[in-house]
């Protein structure tokens, strides 16, 4: 099934990360439908995301092309949800069922005084202690890295392909963690596409399946009809937070200084695309 340009556009724009305000005016009503919901869903709209990775089941019958490799397409947003909004084998402790919930990575109670002390910066909406869920999006278009995901479809590009590469981090005070800055874009240019510096590859094979965009604006009775590749790492890795603080300190043609909401976990079959 085909979407409009239009509004595959407008619903890449809503389903970027959604400030607090959102989370404060949602009613505790609309939290528990969301959860839920086992009538009046969004069955028209294509199959949704976030999902539980380790489950293939899903009966949504709408499909459409899947999206290149992320070397082959460009870069065109980066950004963090607080906490995972997957479920996979490295994140499934459930937080809550609120848009600042979602599910943290199985290694949370293990960590130290010193991972979890106090580190103030310049990110905003995450912790020492807390999971993040980081999604570097792609585009088949020829479009330049930018704040939002409208930067993935740029006035002209119609009909485009997009993929997220995701990856959940345990965010600790650590100096010897996984550094952000080095994962992030800088202006990095390999063989004419806009790439991340470096996505890690040592956290398991990627479940690879089709869905949308996410974040709090949707759920199983509101879809996003945008049509997206997913390619979710199943484990998590731990991230020093003080690198995050440097992203935003220094600055990032995203504009991203604050970690976001979350969707919460997709779990009708009818609006889950099976997984192969």
């Amino acid at each position: 099934m085909k979407y409009t340009f239009a509004l595959a556009a407008s619903a890449l724009v809503l389903a970027g990360c959604t400030t607090d305000t959102t989370a404060t005016t949602e009613t505790a009503e609309t939290v528990t439908e969301t959860v839920t919901a086992s009538t009046d869903l969004c069955l028209a709209s294509g199959p949704q995301t976030p999902r539980d990775i380790s489950s293939k089941t899903g009966l949504n019958p709408i499909s459409f092309d899947v999206a290149p490799a992320a070397s082959e397409m460009n870069l065109c947003n980066i950004h963090t949800h607080t906490n995972a909004e997957h479920k996979g084998p490295g994140f499934s402790v459930f937080v809550d069922a609120s848009d600042n919930g979602g599910y943290a990575c199985n290694g949370t109670d293990d960590l130290t005084e010193a991972e979890l002390a106090a580190a103030p910066g310049a990110y905003q909406g995450v912790v020492p202690g807390q999971t993040i869920e980081v999604h570097w999006v792609h585009t088949s278009c020829e479009a330049t890295p930018g704040e939002g995901l409208g930067a993935c479809v740029p006035e002209g590009c119609t009909d485009p392909l997009l993929r997220v590469e995701a990856q959940t981090f345990l965010v600790v005070n650590d100096s010897n963690a996984l550094d952000f800055t080095k994962m992030a874009y800088g202006g990095n240019m390999v063989d004419g596409k806009h790439q991340a510096k470096m996505i890690p590859s040592d956290t398991g094979t990627p479940v690879s399946f089709l869905g949308s965009t996410t974040g709090p604006s949707y759920t199983q009775s509101q879809c996003s009809p945008a049509q997206v590749t997913w390619n979710v790492r199943p484990q998590c890795a731990k991230l020093d937070i003080n690198s995050l603080h440097k992203w935003a300190e220094e600055g990032n043609v995203f504009n991203e200084t604050k970690s976001h909401g979350v969707r919460q976990l997709v779990t009708a079959p009818e609006l889950l695309s099976p997984i192969e």
